[in-house]
């Protein structure tokens, strides 16, 4: 799936508009996790704190009456990009560290992880490392075979 740059903008509207609920300069909220939820009917992303309070919303066009089986997994991405794009603002928010962004369904079920703040450490994605174990196991039965 190919998204516009309207998308992204409507997405990082959406950012700002949280971060200007837990501006940096605040005391720091205890928080877990940001859930994005996204509508594949309506295209509405409506972001949420942990005890399911609306902290913004946006529409975005592009995702209206989408019908796609693969939808989730091909917003995850885009989300992604968007968070890593302005983690500045990602980043800052006056919640306690860790904390994460999470992708939900409509049926409030977790998608993915999208992005984790961790002190200085940030995640951007989980599936990032996916296969080291075997490459390191491969790489060490290589080195005792010399």
């Amino acid at each position: 799936m190919n998204f516009k740059e309207q998308t992204q903008q409507q997405l990082e509207r959406a950012l700002r508009k949280l971060a200007e609920k837990f501006p940096a300069e605040q005391e720091a909220t205890m928080l877990s996790d940001i859930h994005f939820r996204v509508s594949q009917d309506t295209g509405e992303v409506t972001i949420l704190d942990d005890d399911d309070r609306e902290l913004t919303r946006c529409v975005v066009e592009e995702w209206i009456d989408n019908k796609d089986d693969e939808f989730y997994e091909s917003i995850t991405p885009v989300i992604r990009h968007c968070l890593s794009t302005h983690s500045q603002l990602a980043d800052n928010l006056s919640i306690l560290k860790p904390y994460a962004f999470v992708l939900e369904d409509d049926d409030r079920e977790a998608v993915a992880e999208l992005y984790v703040v961790d002190g200085d450490t940030v995640i951007v994605d989980p599936d990032l490392m996916e296969g080291l174990d075997k490459d390191l196991d491969d790489f060490l039965e290589n080195l005792l075979k010399s």
